[in-house]
């Protein structure tokens, strides 16, 4: 035997313990070895030109189990799975064919029970937009829905690890573009200063975010849980107590049901909905972040949001059909005035608000005519 079949059995042996041993069952990532036999057995089946599809066949049920053993420890991990998980994933894009394995449903499992929990996690979201970067042409001809369906949840990978992050993000951003969620994804970008809010004052309230599925919390079967839980986020008071902490003048005023905020927090497109910043809940933490010193992580956002809004206009006036834009325009003269408190970012976003709009305006004129009324009321 070579040292080259020596070494597939050695790998192949360690994933396989590992997929079906109860010692790992709960977390398969707590094993160190793992994602190097996993990664080498991918390298091993990149390699084999000749008998590379024997080498994936057998391999394939190692790897597909590893996974799904994977995603179930997410509830209660040790160590992150996400790096793990992703290149599994990448062995699911690059074979799939040959196993018969569709990658789209591994795709949404790895959104919604894994990158839910550990966007906050930097390497694991670093490794993400990479993983997205590489395999964005394969994505977006094979599953052109995925991004778009969940560019709440990428959002969150910007607004909380910033610009370290931004160059690979901007490459992704046009994948989250479509018709079904062009319209969603305009507030959801202008929003992006009172997401990180948001998320700072749930990681003060509750810990650390890696780990946690907050958009979960939205989804909870009893009303009373919900509140219980999103009362214990936003005030730092647990259930039943009554109290709070050092934080409860500033939080007790945040109406913790509060639809902004589910809508801020939550994980997928589920379509435009109107956001309502005349509520007391909006209004409490627009006046708190107001008065504060700001963090690092918003004064980032704040400074990256209007390059989005570039890249996002520009592939408007390219891509978009005028249904699309006639729809926005309204849209865009609403928030005018309804952004974060920060002179300079209401300047920056201002400013590109109204070049669109101009521009759109020049391109069609008749949409003069077809908006008359949201301009009139507007002007009055």
């Amino acid at each position: 035997m070579s040292d080259r079949e020596r070494d597939w059995d050695f790998y192949l042996r360690t994933v396989s313990n590992s997929a079906r041993d109860s010692s790992f069952a709960n977390d398969p990532a707590s094993d160190p070895s793992l994602l190097h036999a996993v990664k080498k057995l991918c390298d091993f089946c990149r390699q084999e030109e000749k008998s590379s599809e024997d080498l994936v066949a057998r391999v394939y049920p190692h790897i597909n189990k590893l996974f799904q053993r994977s995603t179930a420890s997410l509830s209660q991990p040790t160590s992150p799975n996400g790096i793990l998980l992703l290149v599994i994933l990448q062995f699911f894009l690059d074979f799939g064919e040959v196993v018969l394995h569709d990658a789209d449903p591994s795709l949404r499992t790895f959104f919604r029970s894994c990158l839910s929990r550990e966007f906050a996690d930097p390497v694991v979201a670093a490794a993400t937009l990479d993983f997205l970067n590489v395999n964005k042409n394969k994505l977006l001809f094979s599953f052109p829905n995925l991004l778009p369906q969940f560019f709440p949840l990428l959002l969150k990978l910007i607004a909380w690890n910033g610009e370290k992050l931004e160059k690979a993000f901007l490459k992704v951003f046009p994948g989250l573009v479509s018709p079904g969620s062009f319209l969603p994804l305009f507030p959801s970008l202008v929003d992006l200063p009172i997401l990180v809010v948001a998320l700072e004052k749930v990681e003060r309230s509750s810990g650390s975010l890696i780990g946690s599925s907050i958009a979960s919390i939205q989804k909870s079967a009893a009303p009373e849980m919900l509140l219980a839980l999103m009362d214990e986020a936003y005030t730092g008071s647990t259930i039943g107590d009554g109290g709070g902490d050092s934080e409860s003048e500033e939080s007790s005023t945040i109406d913790v049901a509060d639809p902004v905020f589910l809508e801020l927090l939550k994980d997928e497109n589920d379509g435009l909905a109107e956001r309502h910043w005349t509520s007391p809940g909006v209004a409490a933490v627009l006046q708190a972040a107001t008065n504060s010193p700001q963090s690092d992580r918003l004064k980032q956002i704040l400074n990256i949001t209007p390059r989005l809004l570039d890249m996002y206009f520009t592939i408007a006036l390219r891509d978009a059909n005028n249904s699309l834009i006639c729809a926005l325009i309204p849209i865009l003269m609403a928030r005018n005035s309804t952004l974060f408190p920060d002179k300079n970012y209401m300047y920056e976003v201002r400013r590109r608000l109204l070049e669109f709009m101009l521009a759109s305006f020049q391109r069609s004129p008749d949409f003069i005519a077809l908006l008359k009324k949201p301009i009139v009321d507007r002007l009055g």
